[in-house]
């Protein structure tokens, strides 16, 4: 397979992650005031909706070893892309808080079977071209700014076309109408990349070599613990960033330009990583990312100025989906490749514990006096506990 193809399947998977986190997660922050609104939600049963989302993401991942007998990994990602897409359209019709709470469970379950199955798609895309690797999980993982810049662009323009009471529907359901259709079109791209990989498996099937030990967990606890961490700490700054500028008085342009910055910043963070993921074998690269993201987030919690926003989304889009990139990419250093899924899985679970914990946390401190910026000073501070706990994730030469 030659480089050029590499890159350009590398990029329909990236599609993937756009859908998965991009659309049916990150785009609820920008729904979320008019719908806290309409439905008189607190901070904190606004934040519980993204618990609700994680948990459901941590049924997913726990779901997806026993899919994955069953299924390969590219027929799980194209499912989990057809659910997301009926759980995102589903979600214009409910205003009852119980059944917000169930979709956006769902939404996780969906989003986990197509993030977690992505991300070992590009792994294995990666084997292919080895010097690429680095690059192809990049650029997997950067797919997300996709989704959040094509979110800060379209949703804000369906609820101007569309308002409220058109249809019959309330103004903000016309958003997750088009959400639901970015879905759509992110599915019918990716079944390429998912015949491509499918076809690939079946053909290195009957030379693989016979499976290696089962490592063990142990081997990856420090990169675990720094993403635990990163879990609870990057959530709350993508939950409630959105809302904490209508609070401050930004207009709906310059919040659309935050989110829409934010979202390229994330587009163009893979080559912009992707030597550190390749040459790093450790927790450095979690070190770094986990660093700079503390600081964006004590950017967003220490200023009222919008341009001081601004700077804190394109230093924390330039950075956050590459410590998930680290991750996949530290699994695929340390063990053999027919244990890339186990490890994968590993990651996810600690990610979707600690973002079960994230949102609701700073929702909590929100409402109890101490505001969205004292919530995201204590996302800041859970961040750079993440980045010391990476530096005690050594590299493959001493697990052996």
């Amino acid at each position: 397979m030659t480089a050029q193809r590499v890159i350009a399947l590398a990029l329909a998977l990236s599609l993937g992650a756009a859908l998965s986190l991009g659309l049916a997660r990150f785009a609820y922050a920008l729904l979320l005031p008019p719908m806290r609104e309409a439905l008189h939600w607190s901070y904190a049963l606004a934040g519980l909706m993204n618990t609700a989302n994680a948990a459901g993401y941590l049924v997913g991942a726990l779901m997806t070893p026993l899919l994955l007998r069953r299924w390969g990994a590219s027929q799980l990602f194209v499912a989990g892309a057809v659910a997301s897409c009926g759980v995102m359209a589903a979600s214009a019709w409910f205003e009852h808080t119980s059944a917000w709470l169930i979709l956006r469970a769902l939404a996780g379950v969906s989003s986990a079977w197509v993030f977690m199955t992505g991300g070992m798609l590009a792994a294995r895309l990666g084997s292919v071209q080895p010097a690429r690797a680095g690059l192809v999980i990049a650029l997997f993982y950067a797919g997300t700014g996709v989704g959040i810049t094509a979110s800060a662009l379209g949703v804000p323009a369906s609820l101007a076309l569309l308002p409220q009471g058109a249809w019959g529907l309330p103004g903000w359901a016309w958003g997750w109408l088009a959400l639901a259709l970015g879905c759509a079109l992110c599915t019918a791209v990716l079944q390429w990349p998912a015949r491509e990989m499918a076809a690939r498996a079946a053909q290195t099937a009957a030379t693989t070599a016979a499976p290696s030990a089962p490592r063990r967990w142990q081997e990856l606890a420090p990169g675990l613990a720094s993403y635990l961490c990163f879990g609870m700490g990057y959530i709350g700054y993508m939950t409630f960033t959105v809302a904490l500028l209508r609070e401050q008085g930004a207009s709906a342009a310059q919040i659309t330009a935050y989110f829409a910055v934010l979202g390229l910043a994330v587009m163009v963070s893979g080559p912009l990583w992707a030597g550190l993921l390749a040459r790093h074998k450790d927790g450095r690269p979690a070190l770094i990312l986990n660093g700079l993201l503390a600081v964006a987030t004590a950017l967003a919690a220490a200023s009222d100025s919008w341009w001081v926003m601004l700077a804190s989304g394109i230093l924390f889009g330039g950075c956050f989906l590459q410590v998930v990139g680290s991750t996949t990419a530290l699994v695929r250093h340390q063990w053999p490749a027919d244990q890339w899924p186990r490890g994968i899985a590993w990651f996810t679970i600690v990610f979707a514990g600690g973002q079960i914990v994230g949102p609701a946390l700073v929702g909590v401190i929100a409402d109890i006096g101490g505001g969205l910026q004292g919530g995201l000073w204590v996302s800041a501070g859970i961040l750079a506990v993440g980045a010391a706990l990476a530096t005690r994730q050594s590299g493959p030469q001493a697990t052996r």
